[in-house]
């Protein structure tokens, strides 16, 4: 088995900042890219940002410049950090990851829970 906890989010005002993790764990024999999705209310869920194993880092037109993504790959953690927050960024916030299960050769993508982050006065 396989599981994604996240941790991070809560209330903050506009402008304010957030770092968020999440951890895989279970197991794992390899952990590809990992990114972070956000899903909005009456809205589909959206990708935020992803960090490939390499390092390499793609956002949303609507994050650049405030969300920096990074990751630990020896804990198969990553993280975002959330600055100038704006009320349009509140959104239930899920990490994925691609992972490869020891002793099963196919990559899947497992999901974390969701953690809530409202920008809010």
């Amino acid at each position: 088995q396989v599981q994604l906890a996240e941790s991070g989010g809560g209330l903050v005002q506009p402008g304010g900042s957030l770092r968020l993790s999440c951890a895989a764990s279970g197991s794992i024999f390899k952990v590809n890219a990992m990114g972070w999705y956000r899903q909005a209310p009456g809205k589909q869920r959206e990708l935020v940002t992803v960090i490939s194993s390499g390092g390499t880092t793609t956002y949303a037109d609507s994050v650049k410049g405030r969300f920096t993504i990074s990751r630990e790959s020896a804990k198969n953690t990553v993280y975002l950090q959330m600055n100038s927050l704006k009320p349009e960024d509140t959104a239930v916030y899920y990490c994925s990851a691609d992972i490869i299960r020891i002793n099963i050769p196919k990559i899947y993508t497992y999901w974390g829970q969701g953690t809530q982050v409202t920008v809010t006065s």
